[in-house]
């Protein structure tokens, strides 16, 4: 059970500053406008459910790309980790005035490409790339990747971690969607940008600590040929 809660807490909090429910309900909320509950809701329920599938997906094919291009474990956490970390460190010096300009220029770009029927545009581009984008792609691969054990029981309770912290996530994005107008009265965007900048520096430590997991070996490798 501590690995199965290890993983799930480093999924969740790797990919909670990425996903930004909070964040992108008011991107969310621009878009759809003025409608009534039920259609948020409606939107809200597809919108988790393609997030849950889409994470799903890459955990089970995240594996098989790396084999097939021949890149070892040790590689991608070192890259994935230094990612994280960039990650990181660009949304913990972020000013609040330019993530609220960056949300107004999704919004802006997006308006566009919506019509009558909100449905048909439940996966572009509300899930992607709104709620996830090419960062959780590579996050999710990354953590996947670091989610590799030497037992087979060890690798299933990784990943089962890692895909609880997926549906958990989809679960807040339902919850942030569904009741979008509630949530932008109540909560500040100052305060919103305040709790981002706490998850922010937990995930810089994160992709460090998953980058020194894959220099480690790599250096024993070196010294060891020395």
């Amino acid at each position: 059970m501590l690995l199965f809660w290890q993983h799930f807490a480093i999924g969740f909090s790797a990919l909670l500053p990425l996903v930004n429910p909070l964040g992108s309900a008011l991107v969310f909320l621009g878009l759809v406008g003025l409608q009534p509950p039920a259609i948020y809701k409606s939107l809200a329920r597809q919108i988790a459910i393609n997030v849950i599938f889409f994470f799903v997906v890459i955990e089970l094919v995240g594996s098989y790309l790396l084999g097939f291009f021949g890149i070892s474990l040790s590689i991608v956490q070192l890259a994935g980790g230094l990612v994280v970390a960039a990650m990181g460190w660009s949304l913990l010096n972020q000013k609040a005035a330019d993530a609220t300009s960056d949300a107004q220029a999704q919004v802006a770009s997006g308006a566009d490409t919506l019509n009558a029927n909100f449905q048909e545009k439940s996966f572009y581009p509300f899930t992607f790339p709104i709620t996830v984008g090419p960062g959780c792609i590579v996050v999710m691969l990354t953590l996947s990747a670091h989610a590799t054990e030497k037992t087979l029981t060890g690798n299933l309770v990784a990943r089962a971690g890692l895909l609880v912290a997926a549906a958990v996530l989809s679960w807040l994005v339902y919850l942030c969607y569904a009741y979008a107008p509630r949530i932008t009265q109540v909560i500040s965007p100052a305060t919103a940008h305040g709790i981002l900048r706490v998850i922010a520096f937990i995930l810089l430590c994160i992709g460090v600590q998953i980058a020194w997991n894959g220099l480690s070996p790599l250096l024993e490798t070196v010294l060891h040929i020395s």
